[in-house]
């Protein structure tokens, strides 16, 4: 504040006579120096650097709104803001357009062109891409967070059922909560794994039995296994149905979905053997009895709501459409190609394996891929030529595309890893803030009892414990108020 008689403070009214395109100021950023004109500011008048211009004639009132701290004789600015990030935002003045550097935050850039007054429409688009990624993640910190804080949280307003169904939820879904969670987790992978290898070891001939009228069937042990595996899938269904906060949203989810064509099956086939014998021939439900147990297949993709390897490689190959497009396209030109020449060259051979060209598809295709029945081969040597070529070219092909489908996963997988630190750190640090501001709290109860008289041995002892251990002595009220450009001076 301007002190009246204060030669520190000359009256900066003089400096308002002149015109705002010859104004001359020079801005200190964090210790970088700066000069701009006047004529290049106001190009963009709503900036806070074009502000500095018009503020001259405003008293220091105006000019300490600005800025941290302004020196009259340099008619110098100070900043205590990122110079890095201010090096790229002037460049508006100059290009039009703002390019963020490479190693800043996105998000701190944004604040900074706010700061500056710089509408976020004159960055560039490549910028605003890693700015919106940045606000993604940061929102999907936020989502983690607000899960685990209500999970945590428990509402002395709901209801006993309420607070059951949001714990069945928590115990089934989430085994990261407790540790009975994560041996229900456990158990219900083992459930899987028996059931899935059950299924396999029932088609073994060794293992099988005959019923009365000779027809191979499953041993009853393995039988019973099935049935106390899918009785575990179903209550495990019924509960988390039950016990879901959207019904709606968990019936058409892609993994409930997948539950269900485990279970169903099952029940189907047994109505099919009580019931359906009245209303068909024996012969056909048998039948579709057993299209109907080659569907249990379905539940090893149940194993993806618990392995986070799985999610991550779901969602590596969704991100990744468009290299797998290109694979397919490559191999669809290629098959053409090869099986129009081989059928071509090969029909000189009397005893030419290639009948007709759609034949000749399925020679390129095991050809390409590099696996090679051996049911079709060619027999003459241009024949033979073509199909080094073919199966060459199948390499390339299949090979472009692996690079960019692994780096997907391995993104998304790493991007995974660290949104689940970044939210255990913004737990902790709330745990930290909650616990200081506590802590502070106490002080000040404290504090008022001792100004209140209160100054005997235990409130003195107790204030020294409290000050000393929970609490960082604050600066001096001169240091307080020194920005960290001016400690560097």
């Amino acid at each position: 504040i301007k002190m009246a008689g204060d030669s520190r403070f000359p009256d900066v009214d003089t400096y308002g006579s002149e015109k705002n395109e010859e104004t001359e100021i020079v801005v200190n950023v964090g210790g970088v120096r700066q000069v701009f004109y006047g004529d290049n500011l106001n190009q963009y008048p709503e900036t806070r650097l074009a502000e500095l211009i018009n503020c001259l004639s405003g008293g220091y009132d105006r000019i300490f709104s600005l800025c941290d701290d302004y020196d009259p004789g340099k008619r110098e600015f100070y900043f205590d803001r990122d110079p890095d990030a201010f090096k790229c935002i002037i460049d508006v003045y100059y290009f039009g357009e703002i390019h963020m550097k490479k190693g800043i935050c996105p998000i701190c850039f944004k604040n900074e062109m706010e700061f500056w007054k710089v509408d976020l429409k004159f960055l560039d688009d490549c910028c605003k891409t890693h700015l919106s990624e940045k606000k993604e993640e940061l929102e999907e910190i936020a989502r983690r967070v607000q899960l685990i804080l209500d999970d945590l949280g428990v509402d002395a307003s709901e209801g006993r059922w309420k607070r059951c169904k949001k714990y069945i939820w928590k115990f089934l879904e989430k085994p990261e909560s407790s540790y009975p969670a994560r041996v229900i987790a456990v158990l219900s992978f083992l459930f899987i794994l028996i059931s899935s290898i059950a299924m396999c070891v029932g088609t073994i001939p060794e293992l099988q039995v005959e019923d009365a009228e000779g027809n191979r069937m499953e041993h009853p042990t393995l039988d019973s296994i099935e049935t106390a595996c899918i009785g575990w899938f179903t209550m495990e269904y019924v509960l988390r149905l039950i016990s879901s906060p959207n019904k709606l949203h968990f019936a058409l989810s892609f993994m409930n979905i997948v539950d269900v064509l485990a279970i169903l099956p099952f029940y189907v086939s047994l109505t099919l053997t009580h019931l359906g014998a009245t209303l068909m021939e024996l012969s056909n439900v048998q039948q579709a009895v057993q299209a109907l147990r080659i569907m249990r297949i379905a539940r090893i993709f149940k194993l993806a709501r618990h392995s986070s390897g799985l999610q991550t490689l779901t969602y590596a190959l969704k991100r990744s459409f468009k290299e797998l497009g290109l694979l397919l396209m490559y191999l669809a030109v290629g098959i053409f190609v090869f099986s129009a020449l081989g059928y071509t060259m090969e029909q000189s051979h009397p005893e030419t394996l290639f009948k007709s060209i759609p034949q000749s598809f399925w020679w390129a295709i095991i050809t390409m891929t590099t696996v090679g029945y051996g049911d079709i081969y060619p027999k003459t040597t241009l024949g033979k030529l073509n199909a080094a070529i073919s199966f060459l070219c199948g390499v390339i092909a299949i090979a472009l595309p692996i690079h960019p489908i692994i780096n997907n996963f391995v993104r998304y997988y790493n991007k995974q890893r660290v949104l689940e630190t970044a939210a255990k750190h913004e737990l902790e640090l709330m745990e930290l803030n909650s616990a200081e501001g506590k802590a502070a709290s106490f002080k000040s109860e404290l504090e008022d009892l001792a100004s209140e008289g209160k100054e005997g041995p235990f409130y003195s002892s107790r204030l020294k414990v409290s000050h000393s251990d929970t609490f960082i002595h604050l600066l001096s009220e001169e240091k307080h108020y020194r920005t960290r450009l001016q400690s560097c001076k």
